[in-house]
């Protein structure tokens, strides 16, 4: 038996590590969010006083910081019986019509968590979507316009249905995957594929880039690959195929050095540098002389783990003093690490 008409509940997820300050953030940011349960490390169940519809509005025009995905929970069924656990999700469906839209295309997402089952997030998809489709509505699992978002524990499961737009992310849990190309250099590379991704930005053919904290090159690989001339700066050495790479310049010295060092502008500029996050902003800050008019930036915050919120928000303000903030979030490829881009006061995107 399920417990519909819970439009007041959602499920917000994070890094494990920054679960609190991502329900802080959600609660600060909107009043009327209480905790009811931890579902799972980085996976909180809240109460919304002023419901979905409400907080997705909400975080749409103030996108959260360290909180990764979030989605309604409109139904909430108990899982006691695993053999029965299928059919009751499937039932559960029927509570959904009230939120679907069968013009919009749809996708399916589901997380497991906790205890061994006969079934995986595929059977569940693929079940659910069946009954889908066959209410007349058009499948896309890669860029849905609305989601059914199911989240199993080992008792309860929970199911909720929302416009992709208003879930932070397309991907379940906001865990982004990318798959690993022959010729990939490092993982960081999925970083910046990810926050170009979710910051709706795309990478110019051609133009100058400027890679700080370059090495071994992941991020540099990117950028040639849509035909950027790279100026990689690193005193670490670069992977051996640069060096064969005339369009790639290594420029063994720090980032503070090179940039003190250089009036060339850059189209884009790009910093993954392990060190301390105001270090890493005010470099940013730094070679906003450097950036050619229409150019973007964008930056890894490496962050302390006892304080990531207030490390997160110091170096946002030191770089608002420079620029506007394009995004900035804690993605599912980050570690202890916030992804910022910006651009110059004033520029139309």
């Amino acid at each position: 038996m399920s417990d519909t008409d819970q439009n007041n509940h959602a499920i917000i997820t994070s890094s494990p590590a920054a679960d609190i300050i991502a329900l802080k953030e959600v609660q600060g940011s909107l009043p009327g969010v209480e905790l009811l349960d931890w579902l799972a490390p980085g996976i909180s169940l809240v109460e919304l006083s002023t419901g979905w519809n409400s907080l997705a509005s909400h975080l749409r025009l103030h996108p959260p910081v360290f909180s990764r995905h979030i989605c309604p929970a409109q139904v909430r069924i108990p899982l006691n019986r695993l053999d029965t656990d299928l059919s009751e999700l499937a039932q559960a469906c029927d509570q959904l019509v009230n939120y679907l839209d069968p013009t919009r295309t749809l996708s399916v997402q589901t997380r497991i968590m906790g205890g061994d089952r006969p079934y995986g997030n595929y059977d569940v998809n693929m079940l659910l979507s069946d009954i889908f489709v066959k209410r007349g509505v058009q499948l896309d699992v890669r860029r849905p316009e609305q989601v059914v978002s199911v989240v199993l524990t080992h008792e309860v499961g929970f199911l909720g249905l929302s416009r992709s737009a208003d879930n932070l992310s397309d991907w379940a849990g906001g865990a982004r995957r990318f798959k690993r190309e022959d010729d990939q250099v490092s993982r960081a590379e999925f970083k910046l594929l990810e926050a170009l991704d979710v910051f709706g930005m795309s990478l110019p053919s051609g133009g100058n880039a400027l890679d700080l904290g370059a090495a071994p090159g992941g991020w540099t690989r990117i950028l040639r690959n849509h035909g950027m001339t790279v100026t990689a700066v690193d005193p670490a050495d670069m992977d051996i195929r640069f060096t064969r790479d005339s369009d790639v310049r290594h420029i063994r010295n720090t980032a503070q050095n090179h940039l003190r060092s250089t009036s060339e502008k850059y189209d884009v500029i790009v910093n993954d540098m392990r060190m301390d996050s105001a270090y890493s902003a005010r470099a940013i800050v730094a070679a906003g002389r450097n950036l050619a008019k229409g150019g973007w930036a964008l930056l890894t915050l490496e962050l302390p783990s006892g304080a990531m919120g207030y490390a997160a928000e110091d170096a946002l303000e030191i770089l608002r003093d420079r620029y506007e903030i394009i995004g900035a979030r804690q993605l599912f490829h980050n570690r202890n690490e916030v992804t910022v881009a910006v651009e110059s006061f004033g520029k139309q995107r």
